[in-house]
């Protein structure tokens, strides 16, 4: 298996106005640098790849009903909704794209989403 994180990351820094920096020892992206919208999880809390992401409401609850050996509720922000994402299964990085784009969504601000949907 490939190393998910390239793909991953194009895929934040696409969005406006994202960059990228380390956080809690794992690579991160932010929203105008301060919000943060997606986790890479390189086996920091568990033995598996994956990464965070928020999510919009119940989506959390429906991905990881429907599949759980993809998706899962992650430590420390899975309270507020945030899902979980597996990488060390085979990935369908069209899907991943979506839910990155919707986390962006759902963090950054209006004036931001709005460029989205031009």
């Amino acid at each position: 298996m490939s190393d998910p994180l390239p793909r991953l990351r194009a895929a934040c820094l696409a969005l406006p106005e994202v960059t990228e920096r380390v956080s809690h020892g794992e690579p991160c992206w932010f929203v105008r640098d301060r919000r943060l919208f997606v986790m890479y999880a390189d086996h920091h809390h568990d033995d598996r790849l994956g990464f965070w992401c928020a999510a919009p409401p119940g989506e959390q609850e429906a991905l990881v009903g429907a599949d759980p050996g993809r998706f899962f509720r992650p430590p420390y922000v899975g309270h507020r909704g945030w899902l979980g994402v597996y990488l060390d299964v085979p990935a369908d990085w069209d899907q991943i794209g979506e839910l990155v784009t919707e986390a962006y969504r759902v963090i950054a601000p209006r004036t931001l989403v709005a460029q989205l949907d031009r």
